[in-house]
């Protein structure tokens, strides 16, 4: 099916000012129908939850229609294992203190250096409280990529929980999650698969994938503020016990959600699924359109993505970091004698929107050993990327020595 990359861009009102926007890696833009979304809650007005009366009535249908939508967007059976926050850091937070609450010595758990930090720090210090010791799966420090054997390697009797990336944010890697996962199924622990970079480029299966625990954001596929954190059955969410008020539900996902939700977001959240789900003309139910319209994107960035890594191969002056594939559509990279400040700097001139940085992937770059002197330059490619963009970031990065 054609995908037709004008007609997805005429929905966001930000594009139109003639800029190459390749910064999608740390959050894009939001199409018109998610602004209106949010914007109809508020003008229509809304309660917290749980009352009788039209307003709360409304605040109960915005979050059971997030539920629903995320689940319907990672193809889960059940939206009771969908939980609801703030952002992938902050929930990240949660799930660690309630499992790492059920830790003792003798413990183990396993991190990767390939994972953003938030999928790290929470683990780490959860068993530094509980006494149960952690294992960091090492990353090929010349390719950026995640050896399998490298996490399953770690694996044995005492591990408890195996938190991987699903897609490096900042080599665009992309491990083996499928066998990581049935690894520490074998087991009996937990895999935490962090999605946040991975949900915007690849159609998504969380039971296909192996994860029992699935965070990804909104914000980095086209929607609000908001993230999720989403269980292959609801039966993973049901055995953890988070700490919460006295009064807050004993029961189902909404004990992980601490204090008032935030309707007009979880309501352009809505609006964001179903965007996705009409970026290809199609038939049929919102899985099925998703299917269609994810694939249909997912191809659109492979072949913008390929575009943009090969051409900044055949530049002499510029040094790629990450793995020839699997892999998402970004590109990071630096450009000899020029710090990565100065490359987005030069780019920012020629109207390129692009990141420097470590992107919070905290130890991938030490792997790398970029962390200590300005990171890397990430240029991404998403589903609203024009071929024009990657050329006019090209043409830029030739042109600066």
């Amino acid at each position: 099916m054609t995908y037709d990359v004008s007609r997805v861009r005429a929905r966001y009102p930000a594009l139109a000012d003639g800029r190459a926007w390749l910064d999608g890696a740390a959050g894009t833009q939001v199409p018109e129908a998610v602004i209106e979304a949010m914007a109809d809650v508020m003008r229509a007005g809304v309660a917290n939850q749980g009352g009788v009366f039209p307003a709360s009535r409304r605040a109960d249908a915005i979050v059971d229609a997030a539920r629903v939508a995320v689940a319907d967007l990672l193809n889960v059976p059940d939206p009771d294992g969908v939980v609801l926050g703030p952002t992938m850091n902050a929930l990240t937070y949660r799930f660690a203190a309630a499992l790492g609450a059920t830790w003792t010595p003798g413990d183990e758990i396993v991190v990767t250096e390939a994972d953003h930090d938030a999928n790290v720090r929470p683990w780490v210090q959860a068993a530094h409280r509980s006494g149960a010791t952690v294992r960091v799966a090492p990353i090929d420090p010349h390719t950026g990529a995640l050896p399998t054997d490298h996490v399953t390697g770690l694996i044995n009797d005492h591990t408890r929980l195996v938190a991987v990336t699903a897609a490096s944010n900042l080599t665009g890697a992309r491990p083996d999650v499928p066998a990581i996962a049935a690894a520490a199924h074998r087991v009996g622990a937990l895999s935490y698969v962090d999605g946040v970079h991975h949900c915007p480029h690849v159609p998504v299966d969380v039971t296909t994938l192996g994860a029992d625990l699935y965070v990804t954001s909104a914000h980095k596929w086209a929607g609000p503020h908001v993230a999720a954190v989403v269980a292959a059955a609801p039966a993973v969410v049901a055995a953890i016990d988070p700490e919460r008020p006295a009064p807050a539900p004993a029961t189902g996902p909404a004990r992980f959600e601490q204090g008032t939700n935030p309707f007009p977001a979880l309501a352009g959240l809505v609006a964001t699924v179903e965007h996705w789900a009409g970026l290809v003309p199609g038939e049929g139910g919102r899985r099925a359109r998703l299917s269609a319209s994810r694939a249909a994107a997912a191809e659109h960035g492979r072949v913008l993505g390929e575009r943009l890594w090969k051409g900044l191969g055949r530049m002499m002056h510029v040094r790629r970091y990450g793995p020839e594939a699997p892999r998402t559509p970004i590109a990071s990279f630096r450009i000899a004698g020029r710090t990565p400040a100065e490359v987005v700097a030069e780019l920012d001139r020629a109207d390129v929107n692009a990141w420097s940085g470590y992107a919070y992937a905290w130890e991938a770059a030490g792997a790398l050993r970029v962390r200590d002197d300005g990171g890397l330059v990430r240029l991404s490619v998403n589903h609203y990327t024009d071929e024009w963009e990657v050329d006019r970031a090209l043409e830029a990065v030739a042109a600066y020595r």
